[in-house]
This record gives C-alpha cells, structure tokens and sequence, in this order.
C-alpha cells in the first residue's frame, strides 16, 4: 500500500513537470552577402552648376538607364540587446550592359557618321558603355522582435549608415581595341564622381533558432548621394561640358535588398526547467 502510494505521488509529480522554452537573445559577429536592385529617382534627384542654379540633365538617372544591379558584402557585430554595429561594402552596375544614355550625342567626336567607334583595325570596335559604383558604409540598427517569446532574434529592422561612394562609366570593347577611349583617353568621357553616401532602411530580419543557415534580411532603404567630379578635364557634348566638371551632384536611390547571413560564432540559448 505504501509502495502504491509513493508511485503515485512519482507519477503525478512527473506529470505536473513543466517544460519552459526560453530562447535567449544572440551576441556575435555575422558576415551576410547581399544582392538588390536599385533606382534612382529623376524627380528628387539635380545638380548645382555654378552660379547656384539647378538642373536635371547630369544625374545618375540621367547619365544611366536603370535599375541597377548591386552585390555586397556586410558585416555586423549583433549584440544581446538586440542592436547592430555594420559595416557594409556594396559594387553596382547597370543592368543592361550599354546603358549609358545620349553616348553618342555625349561623345560625338569618338562616333563615326555610321555611330560606330572605329577600332585599331578600321572595324567596328562594338564599345559597350555603362556604370559601376562602389560604396562602403559603416552604421548602425536596431532589431524590434515582433514574438520575443519564441524568437526574440527576429523582427522589424531598421537601419542607418553612411559612408563614401564612387561612381563613374566604364567603356569595354568587345572586338577590339579603341586607342580614342583606351588609357588616359577614357578618362575624358567617365563622368567619375565621388562624394559621401547616407542610407536609410527598414525591412525585416529573421534568424532561425533551428538552422544556422535560415538567416536572412530583406530591406528597402533610401540612399542620398553628394558627389562631384574627380576629373580636371571632361568631355560631354550633349552637356555641353569641355572642361573642368565644377557641378556639385545630389542623387537619390532607391534600393531592394535581400541579404543572406552566417553567425560566425555562438548559438540561441535553449535552457529546459523542471520543477
């Protein structure tokens, strides 16, 4: 009878037992590689000649058709509070492979009549024009966990960084070479810029407490460009620019990203209580 008892007091002790999931917040370095698309804005986007007035016709979204297609890499350090260090270096280029817009209106003296660029062997060189920009950012954000209960690694996030970036357009011939856009030449009709770079950005971070591989962000930001030229001496005929670029340029992009992470090191917690 004794026996009987003790087992069952056992018994309902064990069934009273409760499992309390906690799922801790994660402290460590993550390095994410990230792809997206950006677009300038024509409306927002001007640059200030001179004498202080403004236009439109020498912007990013006037220079290049877009999108553009943008790769990167970041690195964040994610600390238990839920904030982010980053620091974030991204390449981008057209998505079309000739987009440079009005070439041969900007470059009239390298085109023949036939709107051909004549290679070192009297044919076609078939030069393709487009951009590339780089960038690098350093910032912070702030992950706000929507389910802190289950996963309080996921959540809104929002973003802010700034930092440097470089623009210019690249001329590849794809038949042969082109002496007249070839070395300190293609220097004359780059349009390279440089300048400083504040981003902005909201979207939504997600970090699997089962799968080391399950982490992604997907964000829109909203980057502001001041820039200006790099070279003493540019060519633009449809600018009507030869000479010094002394415009001061202001661009406005608009960017989709989708970042894929890799925590270098330590795991969500999952601490069991009996009782």
């Amino acid at each position: 009878m004794l026996a009987t008892a003790l087992f069952a007091v056992a018994l309902t002790g064990t069934a009273r037992a409760q499992v309390d999931l906690h799922v801790d917040t994660l402290a460590c370095p993550i390095i994410g590689f990230n792809t997206g698309l950006i677009v300038p804005s024509s409306q927002l986007s001007f640059e200030t000649l001179p004498d202080g007035s403004n236009g439109k016709n020498a912007t990013m979204a006037s220079l290049y058709t877009p999108p553009y297609l943008s790769f990167g890499l970041d690195a964040f350090y994610k600390f238990k509070s839920n904030w982010l260090a980053t620091l974030e270096g991204d390449l981008w280029f057209g998505l079309s492979s000739n987009n440079l817009q009005h070439r041969i209106e900007r470059m009239g003296n390298v085109f023949t009549r036939d709107s051909i660029v004549v290679g070192e062997g009297g044919t076609d060189a078939n030069v393709t024009c487009y951009n590339r920009g780089l960038s690098f950012q350093v910032g912070t954000g702030k992950i706000f966990p929507l389910n802190p209960e289950r996963n309080p690694n996921s959540g809104i996030l929002a973003r802010v960084s700034a930092g440097y970036m470089w623009q210019q357009t690249i001329f590849m011939m794809n038949s042969e070479r082109a002496p007249q856009l070839t070395d300190d030449y293609a220097l004359l009709y780059d349009h390279q810029r440089h300048g400083v770079l504040l981003t902005e950005g909201i979207g939504y971070w997600f970090m699997s407490a089962r799968s080391d591989l399950a982490n992604v962000y997907v964000a829109f930001e909203v980057s502001q460009c001041w820039s200006w030229s790099t070279r003493q001496y540019q060519i633009d005929h449809y600018l009507g620019l030869q000479g010094k670029d002394n415009n001061r340029y202001f661009d406005l992009l608009y960017s989709i990203k989708l970042c894929w992470m890799f925590p270098l090191r330590g795991k969500t917690v999952h601490d069991y209580y009996f009782y």
